[in-house]
């Protein structure tokens, strides 16, 4: 089954682009495309989780923890000559229970109480010169959340067919972008969508606490 996540899993009344729907919405949209909050979903795209970890991520603060990615997603799986279809049948509808955990999801409230307590590292997904605030940047304002640490989301990818790197190299580059394992980390990007694969690598590798800033950039920016 297919999702778009600027029609399906977005919240269209929001300000800000692609902010996640209510999770109402989000057990509907779920339901139509077939999802059960009893299947388990392995999640995939043509960019090896660029925009993938983004319904990971919703399903998660869903309540929905048997769920993953692809390693390697369509293209990954086309280079290795696995079967593929161009059948567009619509999926039976299921129905899907929502069960929140608010602790995926940070709002701009949340950060501005993250940037007065300091209780946890702000891990920006997005490329190194748009962090500097040298790249073009579609919100008014260009730069970073003070204090936020960079680790871009294609660093996470390595080969041809990217594919992730090993959980030791994660761990490894995590580290030396500054995260703890013991210690909170908020992730966020442009506008959340790299944001949420980081926080799926992060958990990946095994961090316990991860989440992510909605609004990321396209909010804090502007």
């Amino acid at each position: 089954m297919y999702l778009d996540l600027s029609t399906d899993l977005a919240d269209p009344g929001a300000p800000v682009r692609n902010t996640l729907a209510s999770p109402e919405r989000l057990a509907l949209e779920f339901g139509r495309a077939g999802v059960s909050d009893r299947h388990r979903v392995v999640i995939y795209d043509r960019k090896a989780g660029y925009s993938a970890g983004r319904i990971w991520w919703a399903l998660r603060f869903l309540g929905h923890a048997e769920t993953t990615l692809l390693d390697g997603g369509f293209e990954r799986w086309c280079a290795e000559d696995r079967p593929v279809s161009s059948d567009s049948a619509p999926p039976a509808p299921r129905e899907f229970v929502a069960r929140p955990e608010p602790g995926w999801l940070r709002t701009r409230a949340d950060m501005v109480r993250t940037l007065e307590r300091g209780d946890a590292l702000i891990l920006d997904a997005r490329s190194a010169d748009r962090f500097r605030g040298e790249g073009p940047e579609p919100a008014r304002r260009a730069g970073h959340i003070p204090g936020a640490r960079n680790l871009p989301w294609s660093e996470n990818l390595a080969g041809n067919p990217p594919t992730f790197r090993a959980v030791p190299e994660l761990r490894q580059l995590y580290e030396a972008a500054g995260v703890r394992f013991d210690r909170p980390v908020i992730t966020t990007c442009g506008s959340g969508v790299t944001a949420s694969l980081a926080a799926f690598l992060l958990s990946l590798a095994g961090h316990p606490e991860v989440s992510v800033y909605d609004g990321s950039w396209s909010e804090w920016g502007n």
